[in-house]
């Protein structure tokens, strides 16, 4: 999916409640703009959206009534971790010094492609949010942090930063940077990191309320989705984010389909769709056997949860979650173990290699299921996984390890028929059939010890 371009953007699900039958409601959507126009430029989305709610000189008052906005409206970050908007905007807020906006828009999991589709089409409406947020804490410099190896997302963004330069529409200097194009890069301590001329690695923070810094200055990082949703909700206010999604779980969200299906690409979706609603709309190319829900450090639900709502609660009952958006389909015609095999091993190569559990565990957890997908004779082999799975979790210098041992549970646990033959030495029909997986990550079922 990383390959996904402004053609990907899909008509959003939302459109599907009567909140969104009207273009009114449909402009306070994320790519309601794209929609109606196709078109990027400044003069468009300003057209389409009006000039950001930016405080007036002298205005003391400004940044608290746009926290009571955004936390009026229930955001929460669409980076992955769900934590609400308002809260992190205050805590970095409240620390001693003029902070550093940056926008992630990383997109280092392999199977997103929503950073990309943000900054192709609506790079404004992200530009707009940066710019309302800095200005809430009185920041003096906003980094959007862009991915080495993405030159196309580079050169829209440089463009539309350009656009506004000198204008009332950038009171806070933007520079864009490059940090290495990792999967860890992209966690906000290895981000933070770099911007600090550090190595990029992902660190140990035990409390997430602490806030990050660079030099002393106090950092807030946000992904690019949770900006553009901010300036949605100061232009539109609280009520018009609440007209879609549920009570707990408010708002659309941007969600990359891929898999087995015959239309991959970006939805924009009202939180509480069904998965399966999401699903149909990219038509499964075969029955749905089960679903990698939030991307590669997530966790695989059965076709049994298609019912689920997509929300962050409801997910998280069945076993999935939300995470970064990201639904992989798997059908009956592929091979679940074996797609996890290679999943585990692209992950073990992506670590920081700050820690035992992964240098050590991560190849090996990625060994043992290479083995069991070829279908070795190996009785012991899904007790093996799971000795390895529980020495690997929670004991990483980050969540990195954490997110493959979560992965690898619930593939042992919805394939687990499918494990049990393969350690009986029956390996399965498909495992041989090409992966749904994006081509960046494919690996040999072949293990390396």
């Amino acid at each position: 999916m990383p390959t996904a371009t402004a053609t990907d953007v899909h008509e959003s699900a939302a459109h599907n409640s009567a909140a969104h039958n009207s273009a009114a409601a449909d402009r306070a959507t994320l790519l309601g703009a794209w929609r109606a126009h196709r078109n990027a430029e400044l003069t468009t989305h300003l057209a389409y959206h009006g000039s950001p709610p930016l405080p007036q000189r002298g205005d003391r008052t400004w940044p608290e009534r746009f926290a009571a906005a955004i936390e009026e409206s229930g955001l929460t970050g669409r980076g992955g971790a769900s934590f609400p908007s308002a809260t992190k905007l205050r805590l970095v807020g409240s620390a001693r010094g003029n902070p550093t906006l940056v926008v992630n828009a990383m997109e280092g999991e392999p199977a997103s492609a929503k950073d990309k589709v943000l900054l192709s089409c609506v790079p404004h409406l992200v530009l707009d949010g940066a710019e309302l947020a800095a200005s809430a804490l009185g920041a003096t410099r906003i980094v959007v942090c862009v991915a080495a190896d993405r030159p196309d997302i580079l050169a829209g963004v440089v463009r539309a930063v350009k656009e506004r330069a000198g204008s009332s529409l950038a009171p806070v200097p933007v520079e864009v940077q490059q940090p290495p194009a990792r999967y860890v890069a992209g966690e906000e301590s290895a981000l933070v990191s770099w911007l600090n001329s550090g190595p990029g690695a992902p660190s140990w923070r035990p409390d997430k309320r602490t806030p990050l810094t660079i030099g002393r200055r106090p950092v807030l990082v946000h992904n690019a989705e949770t900006l553009a949703h901010m300036a949605l909700v100061a232009r539109y206010g609280a009520s018009a984010f609440r007209a879609v999604g549920t009570t707990d779980a408010p708002g659309t969200a941007l969600v990359t389909v891929s898999g087995g299906v015959e239309h991959p690409g970006v939805y924009e979706v009202a939180m509480g769709t069904t998965l399966g609603s999401v699903i149909e709309r990219t038509r499964p190319t075969a029955d749905v056997a089960a679903v990698l829900t939030g991307g590669f450090g997530g966790s695989w639900v059965s076709a049994a949860a298609l019912d689920t709502p997509y929300a962050p609660r409801p997910l998280a009952e069945v076993g999935g979650v939300v995470g970064p958006g990201v639904l992989v389909v798997l059908t009956r015609r592929a091979c679940g173990i074996a797609e996890t095999a290679r999943l585990a091993r692209y992950m073990a190569g992506e670590s920081a290699g700050q820690c035992g559990p992964c240098v050590f565990g991560l190849p090996a957890v990625a060994d043992d299921l290479a083995y069991l997908a070829i279908g070795t004779r190996d009785r012991d082999a899904i007790r093996r996984l799971e000795m390895r799975v529980a020495t690997v979790d929670g004991r990483g210098a980050c969540r990195h390890p954490d997110g493959v041992a979560r992965m690898v549970r619930s593939a042992l646990s919805v394939f687990a028929s499918d494990a049990a033959a393969h350690g009986a030495g029956r390996p399965c029909v498909f495992a041989n059939e090409p992966s749904v997986l994006p081509p960046t990550v494919i690996a040999p079922l072949v293990p390396t010890s």
